[in-house]
C-alpha cells in the first residue's frame, strides 16, 4: 500500500530542499515529523506539509493508521527556473536564477517478512 503527494512550483532551489529531504528519507512518519519540526531550514516546513498531504492520503483512500507508515521514497526534483535580470556596472546585466522545486513523498506500510 501507497500513498503519495506532491508540491510543485515551491520557490525554493531543489539543492536547498534536498538537504532537508534526505532527513526524512526511510524514517518512521512519526520520527519524519519531529525530525522536520527541530529542522531550522525554512524550506522544512513546506516537506511537512507534503508529508502530512500525503499522510491523509493514505488515512483516507487506504483507511491505514499513520502510526504504521514510514517515508518509503522522497525526492526533489527540479521545476522551472525564473529568469531575473540585475543592473550591473557599465551599463551592463547579471542574470539571477530564481530557481523552482517540485518535492515527491510517498508512504507506505511496512511489510513484515
Amino acid at each position: 500500500m501507497e500513498a503519495r503527494a506532491i508540491a510543485r512550483y515551491v520557490r525554493v532551489s531543489p539543492r536547498k530542499a534536498r538537504v532537508v529531504v534526505d532527513l526524512v528519507r526511510g524514517k518512521s512518519v512519526l520520527q519524519a515529523r519531529e525530525i522536520l519540526a527541530f529542522t531550522n531550514r525554512g524550506v522544512a516546513e513546506t516537506v511537512e506539509k507534503v508529508l502530512n498531504s500525503a499522510v491523509a492520503n493514505a488515512e483516507d483512500q487506504h483507511h491505514v493508521a499513520p502510526e504504521s507508515l514510514y517515508v518509503k521514497t522522497a525526492y526533489v526534483d527540479e521545476g522551472p527556473t525564473m529568469k531575473r535580470i540585475r543592473a550591473r556596472a557599465k551599463g551592463s546585466a547579471a542574470r539571477i536564477n530564481k530557481r523552482t522545486s517540485h518535492i515527491t513523498i510517498i508512504v507506505a506500510t511496512r511489510e513484515e517478512a
